[in-house]
């Protein structure tokens, strides 16, 4: 639907205020709607563009003339507005689709339940430092259709929840990339894992000859759902293992040597190894994510030593196991961003070095007995941090050696220095949520880092 419409946005955060913004320069008629308060910078952004809209409140008179509605992901299927243009039989896309209409770009699409903004900041990197000319959208924070209105990249790479692919009908990835699929945001979908997964799988169905679809084969839910014959595309499965009697396009050969093969058929093997061995990411499921990456920078073009020099120069997001700091030889590492166990146990599987760990939080129904056997070998004292701390003791009080609390952060990592040895990491990866004595995981891990730069400096002084 390229002809002059009228078309109305629901939600007028990033990506609502992105779709705004790209249909008014596309000379479609524009009316913007949010149920909540719309962000100052947000509302200023409309307001200098002339595009009416309302906050607090959806007028449903107004949004039922609508051509075609462009939903903000945040908003389900079971919300009034919707199900009232449902009846009305009104389209409903997703800013992604509606940026899709209007560029000629390359998008890359990285989805998965966990991992895809490493992933999708990695793959922009290794893109960008080859001298691409990249564009990095979605759930990263960046609007993809405000960015389709300058159009001024040969490549997107873009973040999708599976929020952003509901409605996703005729968007066509160049390369799609499907990480895992493990239960979260069911309630989203009527309590169905297979629900959840063919929301996910909508990232690859359009994919034709000329696309890739890169995925996890070592990813249970991923193959049980995921249909193959149907696509036509170039399928590269990737694995932590090599597995002779499957064609993997990409796959370890050792802790840090990954090779990747593009070529169809296990009869003409043209494996080229790449060292992973420079690398600042710690643990399995980012040697996952760097074996995606990796593929899209193959499917991209790009040569070993470009991968292998843009792999030793990559920062990852803030809190997502984020070195910080070394006080007397030993590692501070701020991983805030683990708010629940199965990111908790990530970071305790990928860190050989005898642990210091800081822990605890608002519990949010956690079990604690997947750690268990982690905490026992790795573990060498737990420093609770956390206004309630008897869950976690009770878990870990006769697991791990040392266990005591704290319900302050700059006495945490003092305590936390003072029982490191050199060699040894000082690791907060919370387990729960943030809220009893932070803000949020972000303000947790800030808090983290101040004060072991604090201590750092007080210790060299």
């Amino acid at each position: 639907m390229t002809a002059k419409t009228n078309i109305v946005i629901l939600g007028a955060a990033e990506s609502g205020v992105g779709a705004a913004l790209l249909a008014q320069a596309k000379g479609h008629g524009v009316f913007v709607s949010d149920r909540g308060a719309i962000q100052a910078d947000y509302k200023e952004k409309l307001t200098q563009a002339g595009i009416p809209f309302e906050e607090n409140q959806h007028t449903l008179e107004r949004i039922l003339q609508a051509d075609e509605v462009v939903k903000s992901p945040g908003i389900p299927e079971k919300a009034p507005v919707i199900q009232a243009l449902r009846e009305k039989k009104i389209p409903i896309i997703s800013e992604i689709e509606f940026a899709g209409r209007y560029t000629k770009a390359k998008c890359i699409c990285i989805t998965g339940t966990n991992g895809k903004t490493t992933t999708t900041l990695l793959t922009y990197h290794l893109l960008k430092s080859a001298g691409l000319n990249v564009g990095l959208a979605g759930n990263v924070g960046y609007s993809l259709a405000e960015q389709v209105i300058a159009d001024a990249h040969d490549y997107y790479v873009v973040e999708l929840s599976s929020f952003q692919l509901d409605d996703t009908h005729t968007f066509q990835p160049w390369v799609a990339v499907l990480l895992n699929i493990t239960p979260d945001h069911l309630d989203r979908y009527g309590y169905s894992l297979e629900s959840y997964a063919q929301s996910k799988l909508r990232i690859a169905r359009n994919l034709d000859s000329e696309g890739s679809f890169i995925y996890n084969i070592d990813d249970e839910v991923t193959g049980r759902y995921f249909q193959s014959a149907f696509l036509q595309t170039h399928l590269l499965p990737f694995s932590l293992h090599n597995q002779p009697e499957v064609h993997l396009a990409g796959y370890y050969t050792s802790e840090d040597q990954l090779c990747t093969n593009l070529t169809a058929g296990i009869d003409k093997r043209e494996d080229q190894p790449v060292s992973t061995a420079n690398s600042p990411l710690i643990g399995q499921h980012n040697r996952q994510n760097t074996l995606a990456a990796v593929l899209v920078a193959r499917v991209a073009g790009l040569s070993t030593e470009q991968i292998e020099a843009a792999l030793a120069t990559f920062q990852n997001a803030d809190h997502r196991l984020q070195p910080v700091g070394d006080i007397n030889g030993a590692r501070f590492i701020n991983d805030s961003k683990a708010t629940n166990v199965e990111a908790a146990w990530y970071a305790l599987d990928g860190i050989k070095q005898p642990i210091i760990w800081i822990a605890g939080g608002t519990d949010k129904g956690n079990d604690y007995s997947s750690l268990l056997g982690l905490a026992q070998n790795r573990v060498k004292a737990l420093i609770c941090l956390g206004i309630d701390n008897a869950k976690l003791r009770a878990a870990f009080d006769g697991v791990v050696p040392h266990v005591e609390e704290t319900q302050s952060m700059a006495d945490a990592v003092q305590r936390a220095a003072a029982l490191a040895a050199p060699g040894d990491v000082v690791l907060l990866s919370p387990c729960c949520a943030s809220f009893d004595l932070f803000k949020n995981y972000e303000d947790r891990g800030r808090q983290f880092a101040a004060a072991v730069q604090a201590l750092g400096e007080s210790v060299q002084g």
